[in-house]
């Protein structure tokens, strides 16, 4: 855990309640939250933003509000996959601050509009031949570093200077003290920083007054057209300043009087439309009277609210990995329209949100499965206006978004789960859209001819000879189908309903009985030979996965899988190898880490899987898996996620699976019973009504669920449902060490 961590709980002693469990047999202390005066409960107490900063999790631990538009945080000033939120835990130097960073993705971009102070007579410094050029950095060390919701702090050694960040929704803030005040004061911004994850096509600084710059970044990477438009005040006029322009970079150097005044404070507002849309963005968010400090209080209230609505009773750990987990799925999709609603189209062009902000950064491959039905219950509203920006990408392309991304289609990874997304809300009743129109969408995602697509409709599968991931790909367009069914059975449009219902059997082409697996197919109905269930490469049918993590993707029809093995007991023999056969390659590919056998929880095909024992009424199975996943691969240490954060499904699946359930098919609008690692837990439902959640007797080794009920009744099946979670009351789940059948 991070070296703020005991400190911050030391803090917070006086006001920490510890509570014995129900039961005499648990030995777990338990946290209750924290209460001030001010504010009642405090979650912010129990995030730590590091968490993903080390490993494999690619977060990063800067300054942003909930869904913001800026992500204010270090870049370490090296290009490579460990880098990829701009930040590396086990990094020692700091080449700057900017304004755009990812959560957790397997591909790099952004870190546009970077500032780093420093103090002169100094020499630019080469970090490694990996960055290939110079770079004004600084060495910094973990204990001069703290990061808490909304704030980030440094002391940026080289220089004896201390940094501060913070944000408001389109505006970063930034706070640097100078403590040797006779050395003279720069701040260097540079606008080619981020040209070693994309190119530059165009960039300009201009100084529009001593305590005003303003200017742009045109690039190209994966984000094809991506701009960067903005508008910057310093609190201190500039003394000096020289703009160097290299190719298509634009670097500027400004000059202050540091025994003026010790601090200076730097405010820049963004945007992908204009200039002068950044400095509306501006004045949106910073008033004339607003100040470092004040800024930042409103980034925190922002996210006491946002992450208040729900209390949770735990250990001193998993109130860590709850609250950092809620925080991490509070960070994407994020807002991308300006205050006036302008936005830049997939189009190149630029649209208007009437009344609404459009949102980018779906990252939906990752998110169909569980953080977005997260949303429907934690954040219905927002998850609304994502629903809408989904919409308004199919308005201009005519298909829904795949991955969308600066407002670029990037048609990264596969699948058309924009459509399980909108049709999950919208069957909820979380979201105002036109079912005709929604239904109209879906199905011109899921006839176009790209993409596999094609060959999947005439002749029920991808062949292997077309594509890669041709496995992948059918049992995932299998799911969206079944989604597109749903939705037309509730509009009672019965032909298409049992169309999409029979193309949501084509994961049957795929299986074979022989092995047990699914495998790829030639054009000609022939199995792929030879064939490794464990295999990643060379060969890659199946997404970032081996046949064994998706051979069980059927989520929708879990029932027809398991007949396709002839028995409950021949399905419960495959499930139990899969967590028993080692991995067997010595060098495995980057994206899969944290396993269990050959269930790999650090990437998302088979996020499922330890919850389908319920169907084969082997719940206690489900119950070990899931307290075990959330044991042993999510920590409260900075390398605390086993895979990559994925704009938060990761967390959304710690989320479900500590509060007891688990959305195996994100769109019938049930939740599978699993294990709470939670005591205790008091949400306020968006709707105005209060759900609470307890386990009794729950403890590291109370991992068996006895019972649950609902509001005093017995529940008899493997799950609840979402209509029943929104009436709010009393879910109470009975823990034991001993296994019971259901």
């Amino acid at each position: 855990m991070h070296y703020l961590l005991p400190l911050l709980f030391r803090l917070c002693s006086l006001v920490l309640i510890v509570l014995a469990l129900f039961s005499c047999q648990s030995q777990q202390t338990t946290v209750e939250p924290v209460q001030t005066k001010q504010t009642g409960f405090d979650p912010l107490k129990f995030v730590d933003p590091f968490i993903g900063t080390d490993g494999k999790g690619k977060t990063y631990p800067g300054a942003t509000v909930p869904y913001g538009r800026v992500q204010l945080s270090p870049n370490n000033g090296r290009n490579g996959w460990d880098w990829i939120s701009g930040y590396f835990y086990p990094d020692n130097v700091i080449a700057g601050f900017a304004h755009q960073h990812l959560s957790g993705t397997g591909a790099g971009d952004l870190y546009d509009i970077l500032f780093m102070p420093v103090t002169l007579p100094t020499q630019e410094k080469v970090l490694d031949d990996i960055l290939g050029r110079p770079v004004v950095h600084s060495k910094f060390s973990h204990a001069q570093e703290e990061a808490s919701p909304g704030y980030y702090k440094v002391h940026l050694l080289d220089y004896d200077i201390d940094v501060e960040l913070t944000s408001a929704l389109r505006t970063g803030a930034q706070r640097y003290t100078f403590n040797d005040t006779k050395k003279t004061a720069h701040i260097r911004l540079d606008l080619g920083y981020s040209r070693n994850w994309d190119d530059t096509v165009a960039s300009e600084i201009e100084v529009i007054d001593p305590f005003t710059i303003q200017g742009y970044r045109l690039s190209t990477g994966w984000a094809k057209d991506q701009r960067v438009y903005f508008y910057t005040r310093f609190s201190q006029a500039i003394d000096t300043h020289e703009l160097v322009e290299d190719k298509n970079d634009t670097l500027g150097l400004f000059s202050f009087n540091s025994s003026e005044k010790k601090q200076i404070e730097v405010m820049t507002a963004i945007s992908s439309v204009s200039i002068e849309n950044a400095k509306e963005n501006f004045h949106a968010d910073i008033s004339p009277s607003d100040t470092f400090e004040t800024i930042k209080g409103k980034a925190q209230r922002a996210w006491r609210k946002q992450l208040g609505k729900i209390q949770v009773s735990a250990s001193d750990d998993n109130m860590i990995q709850f609250y950092t987990a809620l925080y991490h799925a509070s960070l994407a999709p994020r807002i991308f329209s300006d205050v006036n609603g302008e936005y830049k189209g997939p189009d190149g062009n630029i649209h208007k949100m009437n009344g609404k902000r459009r949102y980018s950064f779906f990252s939906l491959w990752d998110t169909f499965r569980a953080l977005h039905p997260w949303n429907t219950l934690y954040a219905p509203e927002t998850n609304a206006e994502m629903m809408h920006s989904l919409m308004a990408h199919y308005d201009v392309t005519g298909l829904l978004p795949v991955w969308n991304f600066q407002g670029n289609e990037t048609n990264m990874m596969m699948g058309y789960h924009a459509v399980p997304v909108l049709v999950d809300a919208y069957l909820k009743g979380t979201v105002n859209l036109s079912g005709e129109r929604l239904l109209e969408a879906a199905i011109a995602s899921a006839t176009q001819e790209n993409f596999g697509i094609g060959s999947y409709q005439s002749i029920g599968y991808v062949p292997y000879e077309e594509t890669k991931w041709n496995v992948s790909k059918t049992l995932e367009y299998a799911f969206d189908d079944w989604a597109i069914h749903r939705l037309a059975a509730a509009l009672n449009k019965k032909t298409i309903a049992e169309k999409f219902r029979l193309r949501s059997l084509n994961y049957h082409q795929h299986f074979d009985l022989e092995s047990g697996f699914m495998r790829a197919k030639s054009r000609n109905g022939e199995f792929r030979v030879p064939f490794d269930p464990l295999a990643y490469r060379p060969v890659e049918d199946y997404c970032e996965a081996n046949a064994w993590q998706y051979t069980f993707f059927v989520p929708h029809d879990v029932k027809g899988l398991i007949s396709l093995y002839g028995s409950n007991d021949k399905f419960t023999d495959k499930l139990d190898e899969m967590f028993s056969i080692e991995q067997a390659e010595n060098a495995l590919p980057e994206w899969i880490s944290g396993y269990i056998g050959q269930y790999v929880h650090g990437n998302e095909p088979a996020h499922h899987v330890p919850y389908l024992y319920q169907y084969v009424g082997q719940s206690h199975k489900t119950q070990a898996l899931v307290r075990k996943i959330m044991d042993t691969l999510y920590s409260t240490e900075p390398d605390g996620l086993c895979g990559n954060e994925d704009a938060g499904q990761m967390s959304a699946w710690y989320l479900f699976s500590a509060l007891g359930f688990y959305p195996v098919d994100p769109v019938s609008g049930e939740y599978v019973l699993g294990s709470p690692e939670i005591n205790k837990a008091i949400w306020q439902l968006d709707n105005g009504n209060t759900l609470h959640i307890s386990a009794k007797h729950q403890s590291a080794k109370n991992v068996y669920v006895k019972s649950v009920r609902f509001n005093g009744e017995k529940l008899q099946g493997i799950s609840i449902s979402h209509s029943q979670l929104m009436q709010g009351g009393q879910l109470e789940f009975e823990m034991s060490d001993k296994p019971y059948e259901n």
